[in-house]
């Protein structure tokens, strides 16, 4: 089932980012997104997450709900069948109704039960505000947030930030456990190593798709810019 589809994406600044970019995410696939430093991944995640408008191209929803970590701290939810916004003072919000009200206590339980807050070490951190916590620990509140709502398909901007070791490869087999639809942009090579399936590398205003992992992505993309200088060398 696909989950998400970007068709013809163009995004630009006062130069341009990416041109005509299209990709699709289907259930199962757990896909990183690669590239150097200021190439466009952010923003093309941002589009992706519906908090950017492209310049033009559009972004097509199948999934009942698709969850957003930025790399911010901020938890995002673009689409779910309850409405719920994330927005109020504690650790799984205290909503306005009395059902998201009980929703927001089963993920709490949830979370508590399944070792999420213990693994993430915050579930100290319930009573407290989130003003209160540090950068990484509201990093790792809105990781908890995420994981624990088990959306159909989980979009992650440096994932892992803030996180230790141990914590990082608690995660690798959280993330692998089941079958989980990820999106990430990060910079961390040995975890989407052991992560993702499904490459895009965004270079040159171009996304180019590998169908493997770091080490399979590194030996195709040698061997397409060994092409590409071979065809320059003999148009000259």
């Amino acid at each position: 089932m696909e989950l998400l589809k970007g068709v013809n994406l163009t995004h630009a600044y006062d130069y341009t980012l990416f041109e005509n970019v299209s990709l699709s995410v289907q259930e199962g696939e757990s896909i990183a997104i690669l590239g150097v430093s200021g190439c466009g991944k952010s923003t093309l995640l941002h589009i992706l997450c519906a908090l950017l408008k492209p310049n033009s191209g559009e972004v097509i929803y199948n999934g009942r709900s698709i969850y957003e970590l930025s790399s911010d701290e901020r938890l995002k939810i673009r689409r779910n069948d309850f409405g719920i916004i994330f927005q109020s003072h504690y650790l799984f919000k205290g909503f306005s109704s009395g059902e998201n009200i009980e929703l927001a206590a089963k993920l709490t339980n949830n979370a508590i039960d399944d070792g999420i807050l213990k693994k993430l070490q915050i579930e100290h951190t319930l009573k407290q505000g989130v003003g209160e916590l540090s950068g990484g620990q509201q990093k790792r509140v809105a990781l908890a947030n995420v994981l624990v709502t088990e959306p159909d398909l989980i979009i992650l901007d440096e994932p892992t930030n803030h996180l230790d070791l141990d914590m990082i490869e608690w995660l690798e087999g959280y993330l692998n456990r089941g079958n989980k639809t990820l999106l990430m942009v990060t910079h961390d090579r040995f975890f989407l190593d052991r992560v993702c399936n499904i490459i895009l590398e965004l270079d040159n205003h171009t996304l180019y798709t590998y169908r493997g992992n770091y080490a399979y992505y590194l030996e195709k993309r040698q061997a397409r810019i060994d092409n590409a200088r071979a065809e320059l060398a003999r148009a000259n």
